[in-house]
């Protein structure tokens, strides 16, 4: 599991805002073998490749659902050895990780398209009723 920086998430947004006017870009659940970004660029959501990712992020989120339950156990139990503790901890981490790219992910295609027509700036009126100017 790679650590993301800022400037990654950024990067990220920005290619899938970029080609957001075109198709729906997905930032996909893995990455390239360089720890980069894959996306994703397809006008359906029910393509082998979405199918696919949809399946690793549902596997990854239920996998953290179920490390939850397991920390929770560990947490509860006065006498848990730290070395236990600290393994919990570790892969706590990792999929709180996980589910943040999915979170991310899923809610970059919920973004609304951007605008392409801009609205004219409304104008003032002066007391006469003509435009100010």
């Amino acid at each position: 599991m790679t650590h993301r920086t800022d400037e990654e998430r950024q990067r990220r947004h920005a290619l899938a805002d970029a080609a957001y006017g075109h198709t729906t870009a997905r930032v996909l659940p893995w990455t390239t073998e360089d720890a980069k970004p894959c996306l994703l660029l397809t006008d359906t959501r029910s393509g082998h490749v979405s199918r696919l990712a949809d399946g690793v992020e549902s596997l990854r989120l239920a996998a953290a659902a179920d490390l939850l339950a397991h920390a929770q156990e560990i947490l509860d139990d006065p006498s848990a050895p730290e070395a236990e503790l600290r393994c919990a901890a570790a892969l706590l981490c990792e999929c709180l990780r996980d589910a943040l790219e999915v979170a991310e992910s899923r809610g970059s295609r919920l973004r609304p398209p951007p605008t392409t027509s801009t609205p004219e700036p409304a104008r003032e009126h002066t007391d006469s009723g003509s435009p100010a100017c």
